[in-house]
C-alpha cells in the first residue's frame, strides 16, 4: 500500500478511512487557521489561548480568567470576580453555565466558507466592536475568525464558549463595554441580537453557499 507522507499521517490529519482529497482539505483549513493566528504573532507572540477576558470601560479594566469560566461551565459554581459579577448583575451561575457548555455543531468548510462571504465578513465586523484582542482592535475580525476555525477543529466540529476562548490567538481578549450595553440596550431576546449582528441574512448565506457548490 502507499504510505501517506508524514505530514498526513500526523495525529492532526489522520482519520481512519478517509479520504485523500478530504485529508488534503483539512490540512488547507488547518493551515488557513494557523495562518490567522500567525498574523497575530507580533502582538502577542508566546500566546496560543485566552487567557483572561478583559472588560474595558475607559480606564476601567476588569479580568475574568477563562480558566474561572471553564470552572463554572464544569461545576455550575462561580468564584472570585466572577462570582461577584453574576451577583451584581442577578444571574444565577447555573444559567450562565447552560450558555457556556451550549454547542454548536457545524461543518469547518463551510463555516469557513461562510466567514468569508461579505455578510459573513460583515457580521464578523459588528462582533469585532466589542470583542477584539486587548488593545488590538484592527485585529478583532482576523482574531474571530481563527477562535471559530481552530475551535471546531480541536472540538471536531463543535464549538462552545469555552472551546471558542481556548482556541482565541491572543492571551487576553477585551469585551469593550459600552459596546457591549449598545447593543443590550437594542435587543430584548436572542433573536433581536441575530438580527443585529446579521440584519436577518441568514437564508441568504444559505443560498450563496448553495449557489457556490
Amino acid at each position: 500500500m502507499t504510505q501517506l507522507s508524514p505530514s498526513l499521517s500526523s495525529p492532526i490529519f489522520r482519520r481512519q478511512g478517509a479520504s485523500q482529497p478530504r485529508q488534503q482539505g483539512r490540512k488547507r483549513l488547518q493551515i488557513a487557521a494557523a495562518l490567522l493566528g500567525l498574523g497575530l504573532t507580533t502582538l502577542v507572540p508566546a500566546a496560543k489561548a485566552a487567557t483572561n477576558v478583559v472588560f474595558v470601560s475607559g480606564a476601567f479594566m476588569r479580568s475574568i480568567s477563562v480558566a474561572d469560566l471553564e470552572t463554572l461551565a464544569q461545576t455550575g459554581q462561580a468564584k472570585g470576580l466572577l462570582a461577584d459579577v453574576l451577583r451584581l448583575s442577578k444571574q444565577k451561575p447555573a444559567d450562565v453555565a447552560k450558555l457556556l457548555n451550549q454547542q454548536l455543531t457545524l461543518p469547518i468548510v463551510l463555516t469557513s466558507r461562510l466567514l468569508n462571504t461579505r455578510i459573513g465578513e460583515a457580521i464578523l465586523a459588528r462582533v469585532a466592536q466589542i470583542v477584539f484582542p486587548l488593545k488590538a482592535k484592527s485585529v478583532g475580525v482576523p482574531a474571530l475568525k481563527a477562535g471559530v476555525i481552530l475551535g471546531l477543529d480541536q472540538g471536531k466540529g463543535s464549538l462552545s464558549a469555552i472551546s471558542f476562548l481556548k482556541a482565541y490567538p491572543t492571551s487576553e481578549m477585551e469585551v469593550s463595554i459600552p459596546a457591549l450595553v449598545a447593543i443590550a440596550s437594542k435587543a430584548s431576546s436572542i433573536a433581536d441580537l441575530v438580527n443585529f449582528f446579521s440584519n436577518a441574512p441568514l437564508d441568504g448565506l444559505k443560498g450563496e453557499t448553495s449557489s457556490s457548490k
